[in-house]
């Protein structure tokens, strides 16, 4: 591995998409160093939304899918009816795969005292209700693991607190890469060499679960601030050790959790891996880092990114519009490997365009999926696609 060089930013936007021309994994194709152009909607005459996409073993049946999305609605890291109704509408509405909230490989990765986790069997057990519900529906079962390190044991939005929270309320000591808070949150204690191959280990034990709960997808986490990001980002990262300062060492913690993990998931499930693609702050993770991380991931056995971005820094700058993000993943693709699109991605028509140019290979909706669980069936009439209805709501099909 190198450290990516450098490049002038484009005038068209905060950050260039110019991807580093180093050898072992570079693009195949150049990235414009602008902004790519709103594009002319392109013509088709099948939907490729609703195209199957295989991934190793694994064939999913569209490309709409469900993002991860926080519900801040557990005890104890157990599931419960909230979640098997949540996702389980997502199903019904024709998702072709289903990702659970962050699920936490340990009490204290969890954002809060209310998140879910994957750190104990019982935990597992409950989740794989949910995921035979999934597969009943004909949707494949994603679940993402997550460590939300230096952003850990906060108030949930829906609490009534703000910021960490104490011991005396049910909270704990967070850790991060180093000791720098985010924002006004409680300073972490910077991870010591036992704590780093813990977090491995973490990991590797919820994979386990994950594999045993019949999960089909793990995504691990590596955007919006947590713990794997904040080892990415020189921002959150100023460690001196082998796991900081140059662009090799700062990779290191997620090069080494992905090889864990995709030695004991099997072989015909796939590993996404998410990132924030960039922190959208001057002197942070940039696209450029993000698209020589591409073939890195790729070789140890990673077979779709998920591109995001922001949430390591309160000052993040970004500029927000319909499918903002998108360009994060079209530069990530042009290495080679496959890559989900995500963020203000709204309408059918939209995300088609989307995936018939070419920037990313399948879709990610969070937000309208809360607003509309049947979001896949809705565009599925909008596009002129015949798919199949849960037989029960088969009446009110359009």
């Amino acid at each position: 591995m190198s450290t990516p060089p450098s490049y002038q930013v484009g005038q068209a936007c905060r950050e260039g998409f110019s991807a580093p021309r180093s050898t072992g994994g570079c693009p195949r194709r150049p990235v414009p160093q602008e902004c790519p152009q709103p594009r002319r909607r392109l013509p088709y005459d099948v939907s490729r939304l609703f195209e199957p996409l295989t991934l190793r073993g694994t064939t999913f049946k569209n490309r709409a899918w469900v993002s991860p999305m926080c519900q801040y609605s557990s005890t104890d890291g157990l599931p419960d009816d909230w979640h098997l109704v949540h996702l389980g509408s997502r199903a019904v509405g024709g998702a072709g795969l289903v990702f659970t909230e962050a699920a936490a490989v340990s009490p204290e990765g969890r954002i809060s005292p209310q998140d879910a986790g994957i750190w104990t069997d019982e935990q597992a057990d409950r989740w794989s209700r949910i995921v035979a519900f999934l597969h009943a529906r004909r949707a494949r079962a994603g679940v993402q693991l997550a460590h939300a390190g230096r952003k850990a044991s906060t108030y949930s939005p829906f609490s009534g607190g703000q910021g960490s929270v104490p011991a005396s309320d049910g909270g704990w000591r967070s850790v991060g890469p180093s000791a720098l808070a985010f924002g006004r949150y409680a300073v972490p204690v910077e991870l010591d060499a036992e704590g780093l191959s813990k977090v491995v280990r973490d990991f590797v034990a919820a994979a386990v679960r994950a594999q045993e709960a019949g999960f089909d997808v793990i995504e691990l986490h590596a955007a919006h601030g947590y713990l794997l990001h904040e080892f990415l980002s020189p921002l959150s990262n100023t460690r001196t050790d082998s796991y900081g300062g140059s662009y090799d060492n700062r990779v290191r913690l997620l090069l080494q959790v992905t090889e864990a993990v995709r030695e004991v998931w099997p072989q015909d499930k796939p590993l996404f891996v998410r990132i924030s693609a960039s922190d959208w702050v001057e002197g942070g993770w940039s696209v450029q880092e993000s698209v020589a991380l591409a073939p890195l991931l790729a070789a140890r056995g990673v077979d779709l990114i998920d591109c995001s971005s922001g949430g390591l820094d309160p000052d993040q700058q970004i500029t927000l519009g319909p499918g903002y993000q998108v360009p994060f993943a079209e530069a990530v693709r042009s290495t080679g490997i496959p890559t989900a699109a995500v963020g203000l991605l709204t309408e059918p028509k939209q995300v088609q365009d989307v995936l018939v140019a070419g920037q990313a290979d399948a879709v990610l909706l969070a937000r309208e999926q809360l607003r509309d669980p049947y979001w896949p069936l809705r565009a599925a009439a909008e596009l002129g696609e015949d798919i199949t209805w849960p037989a029960q709501y088969d009446r009110a099909r359009p």
